[in-house]
């Protein structure tokens, strides 16, 4: 009786999937305030934090990427995703599919859901690397493709579990686990760092800058590690989320807003996240690197002498510990679980918009399981920067999709909405789109050399000419044909 209550209870939430959010549900800005700290501010920057000190990033390079690239993020935030989200009151997925035709549709929602089953995968690992130091559970290395151990496994379902439970609580519990645990997370990770910075020989603030050009961000990488610069920085800051605002995956969660304005809360993630905590995590880590330097030696002049699997672990749980104890290891596991929880909330809708006759539950309980067994592979934390670029490189196209039909087509004299007025499954101008975008993107990357994190802002522009090109040829054929059946 208790599991048919606790079943019956979890039918009943409702989450809109099919439908506009009603007035009575949307939010103010304490919810995305809150939900974006929470989640910006992740256990995975532990890991991207140090992978900029091994890439050779220098101090004046990150700080003014970050504060460039973090601002384009809110903008497109708050001026490509949310207007859009407000004004539709649906899912990225129910408006792709109004577009696109369900056919099309089904085959996005497979790539986007299994690609954030990825992300938060990776978040789950990040919180199990902090379970597993009591245990004295050996940490993946940077070179680690497959996992580890057993305990390693364990710990990864262990933290899989709880967040996959939050997850399929719905949305209204994400945000209020979020707004509980952020302002916490903040502190600690800022905390951290500053705890550290006397190791490096910062006695006080006007130390800072030069411990940081010579000690920190060196400007020099392993001997098999690609340099950085401050356009690899900028562009990374901006792109790191494009699947979420470029590429509209958070109309899901922006569809709550009372108003557009809301989108801007997106700074309260990204310029407490991905700014100060990326820098702590770095700092982090450059005092791990440099009690391996041998004495006589700067950090600038050993690294190149190196191979990166000779470098330390970027595990998160073991660096926080380092600097702060037992509240570094529990800030690593909560960190992991405010990130991963609206991630799988996302996948599970991504999954769900395919058999929506499914509850959504149902299948985010699925998708968590997914999620948890790739999170066993330390690979998915590892390589995290070059997944990041893909998988919203991926999903970059269809937001252009959606802005031009959105914005623009009634303003062109073409129908927006496509596939549904035309009671079509498949919508076959979006289909060329994101297909000969993303071959463009590859033919870049592979015969000109232009890395992937620079390849999202020209594909953009690429897919919204395409789009409006085909459609204008599609919709021209069909008006023809519509004629001359008439005639």
């Amino acid at each position: 009786m208790k599991f048919e209550k606790f079943k019956s209870n979890l039918d009943s939430i409702a989450e809109y999937e099919s439908a506009p959010v009603p007035p009575s549900r949307l939010k103010g800005w304490k919810s995305f305030l809150g939900m974006y700290a929470g989640e910006h501010t992740a256990g995975t920057e532990f890991v991207i934090g140090p992978l900029f000190v091994v890439h050779g990033v220098t101090a004046f390079d990150l700080v003014t990427g970050l504060l460039l690239g973090n601002l384009m993020a809110v903008l497109s935030w708050a001026f490509l995703c949310a207007p859009i989200a407000t004004g539709t009151r649906l899912t990225l997925y129910k408006k792709l599919e109004k577009i696109c035709g369900r056919n099309l549709a089904r085959i996005y929602n497979l790539v986007n859901g299994v690609m954030f089953c990825f992300l938060a995968g990776s978040m789950i690992a990040v919180s199990a690397t902090a379970v597993g130091i009591p245990f004295g559970i050996e940490m993946p290395g940077l070179g680690d493709w497959m996992p580890t151990s057993i305990g390693w496994i364990l710990a990864v379902f262990g933290v899989g579990l709880v967040i996959t439970v939050v997850a399929v609580l719905g949305y209204d519990q994400i945000a209020r686990f979020s707004n509980i645990a952020a302002p916490w997370m903040i502190l600690v990770f800022l905390g951290a760092g500053l705890a550290v910075l006397p190791e490096l020989g910062v006695k006080s603030f006007g130390d800072f800058w030069q411990v940081a050009n010579e000690k920190i961000w060196v400007g020099a990488t392993a001997g098999d590690v690609s340099k950085f610069t401050f356009w690899h920085v900028m562009f990374f800051a901006w792109f790191a989320n494009m699947a979420m605002h470029i590429g509209m995956s958070d109309m899901s969660i922006l569809r709550y807003a009372k108003k557009w304005q809301h989108g801007f809360a997106s700074a309260a993630g990204v310029y407490l996240g991905h700014f100060f905590a990326w820098m702590a995590a770095g700092i982090l880590y450059a005092v791990v690197l440099i009690q391996i330097v041998p004495q006589g030696m700067t950090l600038a002049g050993y690294l190149p002498t190196i191979g990166s699997d000779q470098m330390p672990s970027v595990a998160p749980g073991p660096l926080a510990t380092y600097a702060i104890g037992i509240s570094g290891a529990i800030c690593v596991i909560v960190a992991g679980w405010t990130t991963a929880n609206p991630t799988i909330y996302r996948a599970g809708l991504a999954i769900q918009a395919m058999m929506p006759r499914v509850k959504r539950w149902k299948v985010t309980l699925a998708v968590g399981l997914f999620t948890t067994v790739a999170a066993c592979f330390p690979a998915l934390v590892m390589k995290l920067l070059d997944f990041v670029a893909l998988y919203g490189l991926i999903l970059m196209p269809m937001g252009a999709v959606i802005f031009m039909d959105y914005h623009l087509f009634g303003k062109l004299g073409l129908a927006a909405d496509y596939a549904e007025k035309q009671q079509s499954n498949f919508n076959p101008a979006a289909a060329l789109t994101w297909f000969i975008t993303l071959v463009a993107a590859v033919l870049l990357n592979i015969f000109m050399g232009v890395e992937i994190f620079f390849l999202g802002l020209p594909g953009w522009f690429l897919a919204a000419m395409l789009y409006v090109a085909f459609s204008k040829a599609l919709q021209k054929r069909e008006t023809m044909q519509t004629g001359s059946a008439t005639v």
